[in-house]
């Protein structure tokens, strides 16, 4: 009795989990599309998401996931469109200045590397969009996002 009642705990979580994403919302998305870039220096590189949307008034968009990173959105607008761009930070290159030591009380002042994650299990080409109408905070899965082609930045010459 006591393993059904788990099971039947565990099963309920689990569809409230799949039933917190917005099946059919006020918008409509009229393109998705996602490309990498790399930088001018060794090592700078990132992803731009951009969705471009039609009737989204009254809608406050707040953050993007995608391919397990975070961001806030940055909205602009184009006549009757929206759009919505994600910028995601994929650079290998950092900035920490580690303290190495014989004393390992000093190296306490280390700050430990930023490990994400992200609240969804998503595919490489699907995002979930955060946003609020009135006070209610609802989440939009988009699929099927299309990649383009990447975005290289000449370096900058040195002087």
């Amino acid at each position: 009795m006591k393993i059904v009642s788990i099971f039947a705990i565990i099963l309920g979580f689990s569809q409230c989990g799949s039933s917190k994403f917005v099946k059919n919302p006020s918008f409509k998305i009229e393109k998705a599309v996602y490309n990498n870039w790399k930088g001018g220096q060794p090592g700078v590189s990132g992803t731009k998401l951009e969705i471009h949307i039609s009737n989204a008034s009254e809608i406050e968009f707040e953050s993007l996931f995608f391919q397990q990173k975070e961001t806030k959105v940055e909205v602009s607008k184009d006549g009757d469109k929206t759009i919505l761009i994600g910028h995601f930070s994929t650079s290998t290159k950092e900035k920490r200045d580690l303290i190495l030591d014989a004393d390992p009380t000093k190296e306490l002042k280390n700050t430990p590397p930023n490990i994400e994650n992200t609240k969804f299990d998503l595919k490489e080409n699907e995002a979930v969009l955060t946003y609020k109408k009135g006070d209610k905070v609802h989440y939009y899965m988009i699929k099927d996002i299309k990649k383009t082609q990447p975005t290289f930045f000449p370096s900058a010459k040195q002087q």
